[in-house]
């Protein structure tokens, strides 16, 4: 199947083709023809598949066709990021260049006047954070009761942030007439209730279960001690070979911190948070696109959204403590059916969360058991350590964790092991080993 098959008028199919865009990906190829058709649409779909053109095409093409002279927001998308809502403000300009339609972003973080002058100029296509349209809805600069067409993106991240009641907010001042497209990556039950409140005889769309990552993605499992987790870093990043590299932190202290470490060892890092500016975060991804800096370090909420192309190493430089996260972070390489290299590191403390990821994802992950910061202790049990998961944010010294690690870190075994780990030899060569020549 191509664009020319679903029925897109030519101003699209110009813009499409301009893109370099010839054939729609799954999720396009079921969900636009229905969205055509004015059918509401719950779609559960993870990053990388497509979805912002699944909906932004048939958004531009229905109100390209019923062009009135009725002025006011005709489409309103809702999104959880600031870097999100960018880039499908960036979509839309992309696909409806030769439309005329015109559309504006709004969000949080910098200064509202040249969005509320954007405003007062009219737009057909809003896309919007939450906090900030509320806030403008609240100052009269925008108004939604000429609403048709209303998605909801990224919503268990909207859960995740706490934005759900923001957004029952909005959408009592939407028009009960409408067709809207529900889009999750996963689909949790206070989700599953939320759709259930806002659509009505949805076309239901799934593409890529939240459990399965890319088969061209390579996953491999380094055991390391935390205090070495830097070290491990940068001697893989001696490979010249990566060119590029997302790594994924739980903070953002700990993200400044890697960035900082980085940048010790002469590797250009920079990070992307919360607590970053939006003109720092903006500016820190585009040099990551155009590799100004080589390696690009951010937490998981900043990271939601952003689209890198031919990024081919994702690093868990700590492991995620739900592990539907961590489909969603490697997700982000082999895309388009590139290949892509997925490598992780592990702590003692984070084996729980590794357990939980490995049974989401139903394999096994490799593990790299030749590296000069090998941590050697035997792999715990579950039953030694599985049955005392980690609360999100916590150290993990619960009481059964304590039995089999003491204040030290180090195991409780009656003086039977000298050292948790071998120690780096000084005189060992830095070279990259021959089994990490693939990374």
């Amino acid at each position: 199947m191509t664009f020319e098959n679903l029925g897109l008028i030519e101003p699209i199919q110009k813009a499409l083709k301009a893109e370099g865009y010839t054939t729609p990906t799954p999720i396009q190829a079921q969900a636009i023809p229905h969205l055509l058709e004015g059918r509401d649409l719950l779609g559960c779909a993870q990053t990388g598949t497509g979805k912002t053109a699944a909906f932004a095409i048939p958004i531009l093409q229905n109100i390209y066709t019923a062009r009135t002279e009725q002025r006011g927001i005709k489409a309103l998308i809702l999104t959880p990021t600031r870097e999100l809502a960018i880039q499908i403000d960036e979509s839309f300009a992309a696909y409806g260049k030769y439309t005329r339609i015109s559309h504006t972003v709004i969000f949080g973080g910098v200064s509202q006047n040249a969005q509320t002058n954007a405003l007062r100029r009219g737009v057909d296509v809003l896309i919007a954070t939450p906090g900030r349209l509320l806030d403008l809805m609240n100052q009269g600069f925008v108004r939604l009761d000429s609403i048709q067409f209303f998605v909801l993106d990224e919503a268990d991240r909207m859960l995740d942030m706490g934005f759900v009641h923001d957004v029952k907010k909005v959408i009592a001042k939407i028009p009960a007439k409408r067709q809207t497209l529900f889009f999750s990556a996963t689909m949790p039950p206070e989700i599953v209730k939320l759709s259930d409140s806002l659509l009505t005889n949805p076309v239901k769309v799934e593409v890529t279960p939240v459990s399965s990552t890319a088969e061209k993605i390579e996953q491999s499992l380094f055991y390391v001690e935390k205090r070495d987790k830097k070290h491990l870093l940068n001697h893989i990043l001696e490979n010249k070979g990566i060119e590029t590299a997302l790594v994924f932190t739980r903070t953002k202290h700990g993200a400044d911190r890697v960035v900082k470490d980085l940048n010790k060892e002469g590797i250009t890092a920079e990070a992307i948070h919360g607590n970053k500016s939006q003109n720092a975060r903006q500016r820190a991804l585009s040099n990551f696109k155009t590799r100004k800096t080589r390696v690009l370090v951010a937490t998981d909420i900043a990271a939601r959204g952003i689209d890198i192309d031919e990024l081919t190493h994702v690093f868990n430089y700590e492991l995620p403590n739900i592990p539907e996260t961590y489909v969603h972070r490697i997700g982000r390489t082999g895309r388009a059916g590139a290949d892509g290299k997925a490598i992780s590191f592990c702590e003692r403390e984070e084996r729980p969360y590794l357990k939980d990821i490995q049974k989401l994802i139903g394999k096994t992950i490799p593990v790299i058991e030749e590296h000069p910061y090998v941590n050697a202790t035997p792999v715990p049990t579950s039953s030694e350590v599985y049955s005392s998961r980690p609360k999100s944010g916590s150290s993990g010294n619960s009481a059964s964790f304590k039995k089999k690690w003491n204040n030290n870190g180090r195991p409780n075994n009656n003086g039977n092991r000298s050292s948790d780990r071998p120690q780096r030899d000084s005189s060992q060569s830095t070279a990259m080993p021959s089994r990490f020549s693939r990374y």
